[in-house]
């Protein structure tokens, strides 16, 4: 099984598990980067990485949350998601690519329409800022 193939079962287990923080940790390179539909510059390193993510798993992953298509190269997946928050369709994809253990080394979210990214930017904001708290 490739990396990847083993990295997603892993990221899908972590997703549908609740997604516990410390199987994040356990997913995620120290080098790891995220890239935020919403913040222009890359965020580097597991300690910033974890905390989009979590704070990620927080204002999207509810109950109408999934991923309806995957594709898989390589070192490299892309999965379409699907959710819903406050009443407006969001319809997006997770980039992932991992390293050569098999650990999450980059995370990229893209999000559409319009209307969905600027929900998501004020909901991250405030679920950054709680966490920080």
């Amino acid at each position: 099984m490739s990396k990847a193939h083993d990295g997603l079962a892993r990221w899908h287990a972590y997703m549908e598990g609740g997604a516990d923080p410390a199987v994040l940790a356990e997913l995620l390179a120290e080098d790891a980067v995220f890239h935020s539909p919403v913040v222009h510059t890359p965020q580097a390193g597991k300690p910033v990485v974890m905390a989009y993510l979590v704070a990620a798993s927080h204002v999207l992953g509810n109950d109408s949350f999934r991923y309806v298509r995957e594709l898989v190269d390589g070192e490299e997946a892309m999965l379409e998601f699907i959710t819903e928050l406050d009443g407006i369709a969001i319809n997006g994809v997770d980039i992932i690519r991992w390293n050569s253990e098999g650990k999450i080394s980059d995370f990229k979210v893209m999000v559409r329409p319009l209307k969905a990214i600027n929900k998501i930017w004020e909901m991250m904001a405030a679920q950054l800022a709680s966490a920080k708290g």
